[in-house]
Formats: structure tokens, sequence, C-alpha cells
């Protein structure tokens, strides 16, 4: 199961299987290797591992097809909600106007701009370095850390799936300015009322210069995810959770969520409505942890006597 777990997303394209069947397969990684190993640090390291290698699989496999995923992608509403939020303009727009500067040789970065960037850039390690603390202060707190911040993980996918919607960036490049409306027959300035700069993707070629392509292209893999933000719900998920490990951690989590929604707001990668939603899955998920707290139980001791049936000889 281990190994099919881990094959599934890297033979997807390959495979005449629904992507249905491949995620399933991928997702059961996590369960065989928890039958396969004893318990141990190493094991719960592991086990997330898996997670997320078939979390990965979710997010980008919507993008497999970029053509079909176009057609499904809604544009408007986001832009319209913002709109309102913004009174009468995106905040994006109003940010960006406001504190973004550009010279005759380009855009100019100010250390406001690179420290924006960089809160972005660490997302990738925020949500789970919250987990792994938990796993060496708290380990008593750990299943239930890694649990919540994973189900966030994998709803947020789910939408992707469902509900595909253009960040601002994608939206101001005019793929398609409205709602299945290619953008020659609708300039994109209509939908995102100017352009949008994707401050980060400029502040990447800038920085890593020719390094920018291949780094990338290992850290993208869907432009189409976006509602909601999962970058803004797995950081304020990790806030909440280390404040239940103590003050400071909660402290240092709240203001990397807060530093980081404004940055995804201003750098053009998400709309503010992308956030809210993003806040509202988490809190959705820590509403319905303890409904599900039965099943998961339940779930969490039948592997556990599958594990000693295994290690019976041992």
């Amino acid at each position: 199961m281990v190994a099919a777990g881990i094959a599934a997303p890297l033979l997807r394209k390959r495979l005449p299987a629904p992507p249905a069947v491949t995620q399933t397969v991928a997702y059961a990684a996590p369960l065989g290797l928890s039958v396969a190993m004893r318990r141990s640090r190493v094991r719960d390291v592991a086990v997330c591992g898996l997670q997320m290698w078939a979390y990965l699989a979710a997010y980008k496999s919507p993008h497999d097809d970029p053509n079909e995923q176009v057609q499904r992608t809604h544009f408007a509403y986001p832009i319209a909600i913002d709109r309102v939020l913004g009174l009468g303009e995106l905040p994006t727009v109003r940010l960006q106007r406001t504190l973004a500067r550009t010279g005759p040789d380009g855009p100019q970065w100010r250390t406001l701009d690179k420290v924006l960037v960089w809160t972005h850039w660490a997302w990738f390690m925020v949500p789970h370095g919250a987990v792994a603390f938990t796993l060496v202060r708290a380990p008593e707190r750990f299943p239930r850390a890694a649990a919540m911040t994973y189900a966030v993980f994998n709803a947020g996918a789910a939408v992707y799936w469902v509900i595909p919607t253009a960040p601002p960036w994608y939206a101001a490049e005019g793929a398609y300015a409205l709602d299945g409306v290619p953008s020659e027959d609708v300039a994109p300035q209509s939908a995102a009322g100017q352009d949008v700069r994707r401050m980060m993707v400029e502040y990447g070629e800038y920085f890593w210069r020719d390094g920018w392509g291949p780094l990338y292209s290992v850290l993208g893999g869907n432009p189409l995810a976006a509602m909601p933000s999962l970058h803004f719900a797995t950081s304020l998920m990790a806030a909440l959770l280390l404040a239940e490990v103590g003050p400071v951690a909660g402290a240092i989590g709240f203001g990397y969520a807060l530093t980081l929604g404004f940055a995804l707001v201003y750098l053009g990668e998400h709309y503010v409505v992308d956030l809210i939603a993003g806040a509202a899955l988490t809190g959705a998920v820590r509403r319905l942890a303890p409904r599900f707290a039965p099943v998961t139980g339940g779930f969490a001791r039948a592997v556990g006597a599958l594990e000693a049936i295994a290690h019976e000889g041992g």
C-alpha cells in the first residue's frame, strides 16, 4: 500500500484509471505505513509526509488538463465581492497603487516588499512546522493537531476540484476575463478593474534570476487553486494550535498569519474574500472536530488493532 501510494501521484497522467482511483491509492499510503511500522515519532513524521504527498497530487491534478479546467473556472464572483469589500475598487489594486513603487528600470523593491514576499515563501514550512513543534513540545496534542491541520489541506483541495477559481493576478493577465468569456471578447480590465501585478513572481525573477524558473516549477502546480486560501487557512490553524501549546508560540503564530494575510492581498495572490473563506474553513474544521471524534477515534483503534496483529510475532 505504501509503495503504491507513493507511485500513484507520479504515474497519474500515464494511468488510464480515473483521478478518484489514483487519489484513493495515494491516501491509502499513510494507512499502510501505520500498519507496517510500529508507532514512533519517525512513523508519525512519515505518515504526515505521505499525507502531504497525496495532498499535493490532489492539489495539482485538476490542472493536469489546463484547457478543461479553465473552462470551468470562475472569475467574476470574487471580483464582485472584493469590489464591495473595497468600496468600489479591489483592495489589491488600492494597496499596490499606494505602496508599490516602479521606476524607469522596472519595479523598485523596498524593505516592505521583500519582507512580505519572504513571508509568503515561508508559508511552505509554517503549517508543518507548527505540527512538528507540537510533536516535540506537547506530544499528547500531536494527533489532534496533525488531524486538524491536514483536514484543512484536504477540504480545501476538494473545493479546488469542484469550484476552480482564478486569483487576482490570473484574472488580470487576461486568460479569461469573466466566467467562461474569453479575454478577446471582454477586456481583462473590465473584470479586474485594473491590471494587478503578481509581485511575488516579479521579485522571484529579480532575486533568484535564472534559478527562479526551476524553483517555481516545483512550488507551483495549479494556478486556479485560490478559493479558499489555504495559505491563510492553514496559517490560521497553525496559530490556533500553537496558542494551545503556549502563549509565546501562539503570539508568533498569529503575528505570522496576519502578516501573511496582508501579503497575500498586496502581492496579488489572493482576493480578500479568499482569506475570509479560508478563515471560515479553519473555523469549520475546529467546530466539527469534536463531532467527528468518535468516528476518528474508532478508526484509530481499528488501525492500532491491525498494527498489533502485524507485529505480534515481534
